[in-house]
């Protein structure tokens, strides 16, 4: 069996689960697969780095001189912010040999800072997603997913995204039932789609100004096979239905219609996760009318169909 070399990048004020996370997805992937994982963690010159948190970490050695990995993964965390000039240079020379190139959180500034994510697409935490883009433009930023892998180059979200991805990883290298193992010892769920967003709905809208409006929203939220229709909502709302999708476009910042499909997708799939109903059934409640109406609006989204979210994430 291939012995692949996993290769996990320190410096002062890294996140500590930032790199943690992907630690032990990968430790306990070698203990289930003997010989197939060779963990190591480094920095710039081998010395002691102090987390944000104030853990002090003694890496496994030097980055200078170390051998082109497998896997290179780089972690984020507030030295990110002010990245050592030194692993920005080294990650420029020696990152293009590894044959995975993997971030966490803000990890993806330092890539991008290396100018390794030139003309890529990628994804980080969601509160820092625009500046990423603003700072490097020819990089293509997008907020939603908890993951993007482009080629070789695979990007994550906050935190425990690094552990979604380094599952997603090891699935790929060692089979599915391996990555199974791995999630149900660390209780996490095998595992959510890259595609899957960073937040709810109602935590990524905003929420409006008005009370007719507010409530329109709790409404949508509360009842989403109901007729919710821009006509139906406005006549709730008391408003005309011209009047209220602007309204509500500006106060909220997307138009009801999209709301309603965000809507509607997130409680399909907490009932896909939390329930045993039915696929035609889900189908129904969530306002979708069929399930290949549900169907087209999961592998849109998500890139699953609903018998496969369920599948992995049905405990």
């Amino acid at each position: 069996m291939e012995r692949r070399t996993v290769l996990i990048v320190l410096f002062d004020g890294v996140q500590s689960l930032d790199f943690t996370g992907p630690l032990e997805v990968f430790t306990g992937a070698a203990s289930a697969v003997p010989g197939a994982y060779d963990i190591r963690t480094g920095s710039l010159d081998g010395s002691p780095v102090r987390t944000s948190s104030g853990l002090t970490v003694v890496p496994d050695l030097a980055l200078r001189g170390a051998p082109a990995p497998h896997t290179l993964i780089v972690p984020g965390g507030e030295g990110t912010r002010a990245m050592d000039p030194g692993v920005v240079e080294w990650l420029r020379e020696a990152a293009p040999a590894a044959l995975r190139l993997v971030s966490v959180c803000t990890g993806a500034y330092a890539l991008a800072a290396a100018g390794l994510l030139d003309g890529r697409r990628v994804t980080t935490h969601w509160a820092l997603c625009e500046g990423l883009a603003e700072r490097f433009p020819s990089v293509e930023v997008d907020p939603d997913p908890i993951f993007i892998r482009d080629g070789t180059v695979s990007t994550s979200a906050g935190v425990t995204s690094g552990i979604d991805l380094a599952l997603a990883l090891v699935e790929e290298d060692l089979g599915r039932e391996v990555a199974l193992t791995i999630a149900r010892y660390l209780v996490v769920f095998l595992r959510r789609p890259g595609s899957q967003r960073q937040f709810s709905v109602q935590l990524a809208a905003q929420s409006a100004q008005r009370r007719p409006l507010r409530d329109i929203q709790q409404y949508i939220a509360e009842h989403p096979g109901a007729d919710l229709s821009v006509t139906a909502l406005a006549e709730r709302a008391n408003l005309s239905p011209r009047h209220f999708a602007r309204a509500f476009r500006e106060e909220v910042g997307t138009s009801p219609g999209r709301y309603v499909d965000q809507t509607r997708l997130e409680v399909a799939r907490r009932l896909l996760e939390d329930t045993d109903d039915g696929i035609e059934e889900v189908s129904r409640a969530c306002g979708y009318g069929t399930s290949e109406a549900m169907r087209r609006a999961f592998v849109r989204d998500l890139g699953a169909a609903p018998a496969e979210y369920r599948r992995r994430f049905h405990p």
